[in-house]
């Protein structure tokens, strides 16, 4: 196991060789859906763990071919109950956490090794995040862009359902966690959110988790969670925990960042990372993306900078971005730095 002060250290040396910003990769379920792959379903871009594990190797070889320096695996919507409801054991739906990271350090390892034996190599070893997406990723029904989870939530719900996923994915070996998509509280009517952040913070304490963290939250105006709760009461439970090496922002729009990487600078301490959508949102009933300020890759390019100037050390992006994308965040940023 890394252990938290030696993961740490490989983070920071990556950002540092990087040349003080890395690159995070872009869409992973969008670049599968571009080989042809067919995931318009509740387990999403893991149900290629089960009928194509060879194309999620595929697709993080062209990220690192693309210029990531993190490698996020294909288990954000991968978890034991979703397993469960298509027929698998435990035991095999365990497995299918653990093929996730494996699949990631296989392809790191592969290009890793093809890198070293090139000469003028300047490629720094990419690290791999096992994804964890929040409860809402597993409903399948948008509401980790809502946080409607309904009261029937609790913290003692929520750290089972996220617990067992957590110890599966830490034995299988990553060099980072990355909690995804958390909306945090809702409504005084309805069980807060902050409930689950607390959860995902609890837990990584209660298990002793020996290996650094990122926790990355969305938002829907720019300013707040979606429940429009304020950003200064997560950062206030995430700060209390060293096993939280990063925070920040995913699948936003990415006219949001600048404005939330520079209130997150007034809030925390710890390293930011954001890896905004394309601009496009995520009809959770229709199961479809809606038109609206989408970017291309050369305004990616554009504000990629500004991100990294106001303080982000991670940037990537999420939904809608491609290998692409990630090339032009990567091509400007090393220009840069």
């Amino acid at each position: 196991m890394v252990g938290i002060e030696r993961g740490k250290a490989l983070l920071d040396d990556l950002i540092e060789k990087a040349g003080g910003c890395a690159v995070v990769d872009g869409g992973f379920a969008t670049q599968l859906e571009r080989h042809g792959a067919s995931i318009n379903d509740p387990l999403w871009s893991a149900l290629c763990l089960i009928k194509d594990p060879d194309l999620i190797k595929r697709v993080h070889l062209e990220y690192l071919e693309a210029g990531a320096n993190v490698l996020i695996t294909s288990s954000y919507q991968a978890t034991l109950p979703g397993f469960l409801s298509r027929g698998f054991s435990i035991e095999e739906g365990e497995l299918l956490l653990k093929k996730s990271v494996k699949l990631a350090v296989e392809a790191r390892d592969k290009f890793w090794d093809a890198k070293r034996r090139t000469p003028g190599n300047s490629h720094n070893r990419a690290l791999v995040a096992a994804s964890i997406g929040s409860y809402g990723a597993y409903l399948a029904d948008g509401s980790e862009y809502s946080g409607c989870y309904g009261p029937h939530v609790s913290i003692d719900k929520l750290k089972d359902f996220h617990r067992r996923r957590l110890q599966v994915l830490v034995e299988a070996g990553p060099d980072l966690l990355a909690f995804e998509t958390i909306p945090n509280k809702l409504e005084a009517q309805i069980l807060s959110l902050e409930i689950n952040l607390q959860a995902c913070v609890e837990l990584l304490e209660e298990e002793n988790v020996q290996i650094p963290s990122w926790i990355c939250f969305s938002s829907v105006d720019g300013e707040n969670a979606p429940s429009g709760e304020s950003f200064k009461e997560c950062l206030t439970i995430i700060n209390k925990s060293n096993k939280v090496a990063a925070v920040g922002i995913n699948c936003a729009p990415p006219h949001f960042i600048q404005s939330l990487i520079q209130k997150f600078k007034e809030l925390t301490g710890k390293i930011i990372v954001v890896y905004p959508n394309s601009g496009e949102i995520w009809d959770g009933i229709a199961k479809r993306w809606l038109p609206s300020k989408c970017f291309d890759d050369d305004k990616f390019e554009l504000f990629a900078t500004r991100w990294r100037d106001s303080g982000a050390k991670l940037i990537g992006g999420c939904c809608r971005t491609t290998p692409s994308t990630i090339r032009a965040i990567s091509r400007v940023l090393q220009i840069d730095s």
